[in-house]
């Protein structure tokens, strides 16, 4: 199999699973109880948390764990015009981002919310001037994703940042495609929630986190119950997942500029092969060094992926959230409709080869008059 899907998802290193085995079987009490084993079970979920809070650049107790990044984003949001709620009910974010975003925006207008959808420009980007022309008196929260899961486009969290230093909108930014991909901390962002999750890094499903710094303060609560993650997300941890996590970060992080490198370069490569395919267009900045979209305009994108899967080789239409509908990202880019429908999206990892690329670039130049069928 040449998998080139990472931005969906990354497969789980060895290394990741055994730690998630270990507290499965070995330190498997719950890490609230009060005897020597559920203590244990505490302190390992203590070092897990300084391990991935260490990566973010940000303080253990400013990392709270979730289940993944949708939660991580939603619980954000809503928390953060929960405390802004005396400020106003606008809000600003893009018409780009993930949809664990853009839907929780669109659950608070039909709440009684309003809300500025910035639109990025045919480069897939969005400026910091389009924020600021955006704020209003009543704007309590400014939602701005780090890095596009489609086209790899690198926002400018720091600059809008600084643009909110004097104004009582809190910042949220969904950091998933970004975190360990590009270089940022928690601190240097200057966002006051940052949300990441495991799967994304070598970590298993069903594990991320959220950060809560800044100007946040008396952040509501997710849920009611215990007492566990600060009383903001009561509920037994996850310590499995979580270990895995934390294991998979201290991986990534161990060859973060080896693995960059590979990235970069398999992109490079990919750009040199797959560029010299008749009508072949690439699309957005691909700034992450991770994520590389791409279109042969006229040819549906969903039927080059499932003709390429017969191949053995994994890509994906967009992000794997759309289930086959037409992208909100390259339809917010203004793209014409058939660059669009035929846009595909390649994302590399540490363990992508040349001949992972040289597979796909195969695959595109033989099949693409000969097996797609065109619009």
């Amino acid at each position: 199999m040449h998998y080139l899907d990472h931005a969906a998802t990354t497969p789980v290193s060895p290394q990741a699973a055994q730690a998630m085995v270990e507290v499965m079987t070995e330190h498997f009490a719950n890490p609230s109880a009060q005897y020597a084993a559920g203590r244990a079970a505490r302190e390992r979920l203590d070092r897990d948390r300084a391990v991935i809070a260490g990566a973010l650049g940000c303080r253990p107790e400013e990392l709270f764990f979730t289940s993944c990044g949708t939660e991580g984003d939603n619980w954000a949001i809503r928390a953060a015009m929960h405390q802004n709620r005396r400020v106003g009910r606008h809000i600003v974010t893009t018409a780009m981002e993930h949809s664990g975003v853009l839907q929780c925006v669109k659950q608070l207008e039909r709440e009684g919310c309003t809300a500025t959808y910035l639109r990025p420009g045919p480069d897939g980007r969005i400026t910091a001037e389009q924020v600021r022309a955006a704020l209003r008196e009543d704007t309590a929260l400014v939602s701005v994703m780090l890095v596009n899961n489609e086209t790899g486009a690198r926002l400018p969290v720091e600059e809008i940042a600084a643009l909110l230093r004097d104004r009582p909108a809190l910042l949220h930014t969904d950091a998933v495609q970004g975190f360990l991909k590009v270089t940022f901390t928690a601190g240097g962002l200057g966002a006051d929630y940052a949300v990441i999750s495991a799967h994304k890094v070598g970590g298993p499903k069903g594990a991320g986190a959220l950060y809560i710094g800044g100007r946040a303060k008396n952040t509501l609560p997710l849920l009611f119950g215990g007492g566990q993650e600060g009383g903001l997300r009561p509920g037994t941890e996850a310590t499995a997942q979580i270990a895995g996590f934390a294991r998979a970060v201290q991986l990534r992080q161990a060859g973060l500029e080896e693995d960059w490198a590979r990235m970069e370069a398999c992109k490079a490569y990919a750009r040199e092969r797959l560029g010299a395919i008749p009508d072949l267009r690439f699309v957005g900045p691909a700034d992450a060094p991770h994520i590389l979209a791409l279109s042969l305009p006229g040819y549906p994108s969903q039927n080059i992926v499932t003709e390429l899967s017969g191949l053995g080789i994994c890509i994906s239409a967009g992000s794997a959230c759309h289930r086959g509908k037409a992208s909100h990202v390259l339809t917010a880019m203004g793209l014409d409709k058939r660059t669009a429908a035929g846009t595909v999206r390649v994302s590399f990892g540490p363990e992508t080869t040349l001949e992972d690329v040289d597979a796909l670039a195969a695959a595109l130049l033989e099949h693409r008059k000969t097996r797609f069928p065109m619009l």
